[in-house]
């Protein structure tokens, strides 16, 4: 398991920082994880599970 930060996320999803926190509103991508401050990563697994929704979503 591994927590990558906001720039690796958003280098993964193409998506920018206000678009990520947007779709996190919506319930439309996953929570962060809080590490402690104000500082957050996310589940790269989680991650990678959204992509590969959007890659299934774009063939059906």
């Amino acid at each position: 398991m591994r927590i990558i930060r906001l720039k690796a996320v958003m280098a993964m999803t193409g998506l920018a920082r206000s678009t990520v926190y947007k779709y996190i509103a919506l319930g439309e991508f996953p929570k962060p994880v809080p590490l402690g401050g104000r500082s957050v990563g996310w589940l790269e697994e989680e991650v990678c599970q959204w992509i590969r929704s959007k890659v299934e979503a774009r063939a059906a």
